[in-house]
């Protein structure tokens, strides 16, 4: 016989403390699998709200619009402290209220969440907030992302992101690589 289980807690801290048994969790330290969080792995974002919203609004019966780079940027600004299963249950909301085929965050994304953000999914923060280096990386890469849309993926030249954004070509196209920025066709 074979267990699959699956917790959240640090079942290797819990025997340490003598809150869960050592025999337990040995048997069930055969092969273990650790998962990071949803906001550890922000790229996996886009393509599981796809799939959730295309699941539910097949459910329902409704046509759905792909999700906009703006939807996305704002689904990536979250959080997500309750994980894959937040963002079904938010995507399934979207698209219960969605409006001509659009999904509607406006009414799905938690209200606290909801009022700190602008309309392009940038987050309104009081500038005295310290942030995280994954967080500056995220800013940096959605404001990149924003750039090159704005001019057509158009790296250099007169109406090219580089000079935009006020950063030499090849400084830009380096942190493009870095920061693992592809178009999306």
């Amino acid at each position: 016989m074979r267990v699959i289980a699956a917790t959240n807690r640090d079942l290797k801290k819990s025997v340490d403390l003598g809150e869960f048994r050592a025999d337990l969790y040995y048997r069930l330290n055969v092969f273990p699998i650790t998962v990071p969080p949803l906001r550890e792995r922000k790229d996996d974002i886009p393509l599981l709200a796809s799939a959730f919203a295309s699941r539910f609004a097949t459910k329902i019966g409704r046509a759905i619009n792909p999700l906009s780079e703006a939807s996305v940027r704002r689904l990536k600004a979250y959080d997500w402290p309750g994980n894959v299963r937040e963002l079904e249950n938010i995507i399934e909301r979207a698209v219960i209220t969605s409006q001509d085929g659009n999904v509607n965050l406006d009414r799905a994304l938690p209200e606290s969440y909801s009022a700190e953000i602008s309309s392009d999914g940038a987050r309104l923060e009081e500038p005295s907030k310290i942030r995280t280096v994954q967080e500056l990386r995220e800013q940096e890469r959605a404001n990149i992302i924003l750039a090159l849309e704005s001019c057509g993926w158009r790296v250099a030249g007169a109406n090219g992101a580089a000079r935009l954004l006020g950063m030499n070509p090849s400084t830009l196209n380096s942190r493009i690589r870095a920061l693992g920025i592809e178009r999306r066709r």
